[in-house]
């Protein structure tokens, strides 16, 4: 085996010394934020822990609000504060309006499509505007109320059932069936996924979110990244492609067949057939891509955690029971349309994001050049973490931070909502307040 000694060697030397110069160099600057001194090598990496968003939370109540760190070789900057993810977002948004691309979005070339990851140019502004004209407009969401009424019914009489012959339910897997197909049927006119059993594209959808959302030391020591010691690029690859695959047979059996349907995916393909062919093939694939994954498990997570805190204290549950009741009276059903009467499971919302935001950070952001900021300096290419878990839970902002209460939100002087629409948005900000917003779920668990 001596002929894998010398390669080995070298490649070791070139790692050591590949990292320990990009270590000196991050601490060069002395205007970085304050924060821990980093290891030879890994960094800050250790002080993470197997709950980041809580470390780092821990490491903010000594470093303060905008605190620097070294994860592997990449210079991070982490903000855990509402103020200063407001200067970040929306003060600064265009200089940190580029993101990171981290190993696993690669797979198959899904960053080079993906709204997610690319840079705020015409291709990024053109897939905005379909997404705003096509999915997301006023008579396209009005549209889709009876199929989301439909999917809840389904929800509805699969937990009746349990409940008549005492089966437990999963909360969280019948939330996540349920977004699902929500998503499925609005843009491919399908279902994924059925309650309580195997579905192949549910397991796929899930893979890929465990892999997304799974930590990639290729992603802290970019000269691991095609060791792929952890095995995810070669998971997310094979996931990936299921999906795309997926995607592709049907929109070559639309093709084939001519038969339109009053869904996402035909609006996209006639997109894609005018003169001008705003979209390619390619485009539509990964753009479905990420507006299933990121519509789904956001979604059904935070139902489960709401559910949870509910069950944890019964009084709130029957305060929402007795709200519902009053208003719905014999008809039984809530709509879409009687939300706004229902101001207190508007709170449990609020509160269940405050406490469990979708994901603990939001999406990285990169400085695309050197940008001052309090007296700090943040230089290009350094990766931006807004910890919104460790905002929700600031006892300096939120009284009694770690108990759930809804009530506080019925406080008419505490008026948030989560567009970044008003001066209170970024005390709970989940979708992020910045010129690209939030796509995607990244990180770990809560």
């Amino acid at each position: 085996m001596d002929f894998l000694a010398v390669p080995l060697v070298l490649f070791c030397i070139a790692l050591i010394c590949t990292l320990l110069t990009s270590n000196s160099r991050a601490r060069k600057s002395p205007k970085l934020p304050p924060g821990p001194y980093p290891l030879p090598i890994i960094g800050n990496i250790l002080q993470l822990g197997s709950k980041p968003h809580q470390s780092l939370a821990k490491l903010s109540r000594k470093y303060g609000p905008v605190m620097s760190l070294k994860l592997g070789s990449i210079t991070t900057v982490v903000v855990s504060s509402p103020e200063a993810a407001k200067i970040i977002l929306q003060k600064h948004d265009v200089a940190f309006s580029s993101r990171p691309v981290p190993s696993a979005a690669q797979c198959l070339n899904h960053d080079e499509f993906s709204m997610v990851f690319l840079p705020v140019e015409n291709q990024w502004r053109k897939l905005r505007k379909i997404c705003k004209e096509q999915m997301f407009s006023v008579p396209r969401l009005d549209a889709g109320q009876d199929l989301r009424r439909e999917k809840l019914q389904k929800l509805w009489e699969y937990v009746k059932k349990c409940s008549e012959t005492g089966r437990a339910v999963d909360i969280g897997e019948a939330a996540f069936t349920t977004s699902l197909n929500i998503m499925s049927e609005m843009f491919l006119s399908m279902e994924f996924a059925q309650f309580n059993s195997d579905s192949p594209m549910k397991d796929v959808v899930w893979g890929v979110l465990g892999c997304i959302g799974s930590p990639n030391f290729g992603d802290y020591f970019p000269i691991l990244k095609p060791a792929d010691l952890q095995g995810l690029l070669r998971q997310t690859t094979i996931y990936f492609g299921k999906l795309l695959d997926t995607f592709d047979g049907i929109i070559e059996e639309r093709l084939k067949s001519g038969c339109g349907k009053d869904d996402v995916v035909e609006a996209l393909i006639e997109l894609s057939q005018r003169g001008d062919a705003e979209l390619s093939r390619n485009d539509i694939k990964h753009l479905l891509v990420d507006l299933l994954l990121a519509g789904t498990d956001t979604t059904s997570g935070t139902v489960e955690w709401a559910m949870t805190e509910l069950m944890r204290q019964p009084d709130k549950m029957c305060r929402v029971r007795d709200e519902i009741g009053s208003l719905v009276g014999e008809k039984g059903q809530v709509e879409e349309s009687d939300i706004s009467q229902l101001p207190y499971l508007q709170a449990v919302v609020k509160e269940t994001l405050r406490l469990h935001p979708a994901a603990p950070f939001l999406l990285p952001h990169k400085a695309v050049s050197d940008i001052e900021i309090d007296g700090y300096v943040v230089p290009k290419d350094t990766q931006i973490l807004v910890n919104i878990w460790a905002s929700g839970r600031d006892p300096c902002i939120w009284p009694d931070a770690e108990s759930f209460m809804p009530e506080r939100f019925l406080d008419h002087n505490v008026q948030i909502d989560f567009r970044g629409t008003n001066s209170n948005s970024f005390l709970l900000v989940q979708g992020g307040g910045s010129v690209q917003g939030c796509r995607w779920r990244i990180g770990w668990c809560t």
